[in-house]
């Protein structure tokens, strides 16, 4: 399946960028962090100006998830997921907070069951009516208005994570990042935990293998 999106992309982005040398390139098809890493090489644009949809979604579900275990509003749950929009995604428990009150109260496991139910989210939709559509709509249109409004909005996308937490090759992962006209304006450093970082840097770590031997067929 990656051999062939790689081949579409290969006959659509360079043509893109040869018409449209200002676009920024939003990437949604899975796998989408490996996608996007393609489409980067492939525009030969600045890391800036493409990103991927990564744990946009997955963020978004776990703070729902989040706000109707406290019984309050997702908009008032402030959590992460980075990392790889996949099975090793990096939920970020450390810096987790209502409204600015870190949520010590919940236990680590129920934590983990919570964020296990995002990861597994997509396979149940598929199983029930077999296919994502609607949340990764919304999903992409709001990414696209934040960047066309020049909101200047922190949202977890995929971008090249090299130089962030002691990574030191081009690998597409999601991180907090500042979204605007330009695309990505810069990415927000987290305080992850010492658990955190190493999770992250393993996803980068494996991911980054994949992108090599991809980047081979380019």
């Amino acid at each position: 399946e990656t051999g062939y999106q790689r081949r579409v992309h290969g006959e659509i982005i360079p043509n893109l960028v040869k018409y449209s040398p200002d676009t920024i390139l939003l990437i949604v098809s899975n796998p989408v962090d490996i996608l996007t890493h393609v489409a980067w090489k492939l525009s030969g644009l600045p890391s800036n100006r493409v990103l991927g949809s990564g744990t946009y979604l997955d963020t978004s579900r776990f703070c729902v998830l989040l706000g109707q275990k406290l019984n309050v509003s997702p908009q008032s749950v402030h959590g992460w997921i980075i990392g790889e929009h996949g099975d090793s995604s990096v939920p970020v428990f450390s810096t987790l907070n209502l409204a600015g009150v870190r949520l010590s109260g919940i236990p680590c496991e129920e934590l983990v069951a919570v964020h296990r139910q995002v990861v597994e989210a997509a396979g149940t939709i598929i199983r029930l009516k077999g296919c994502t559509n609607w949340a990764i709509g919304q999903a992409v249109a709001k990414i696209v208005s934040v960047i066309l409004d020049d909101e200047q909005l922190v949202v977890p996308v995929s971008v090249n994570c090299n130089g962030h937490y002691g990574i030191k090759e081009d690998v597409f992962l999601s991180l907090p990042s500042v979204l605007g006209r330009h695309g990505v304006d810069r990415v927000v450093t987290l305080p992850l935990s010492d658990h955190e970082q190493t999770q992250f840097r393993e996803a980068a770590r494996k991911l980054a293998e994949v992108h090599h031997g991809v980047a081979d067929k380019l």
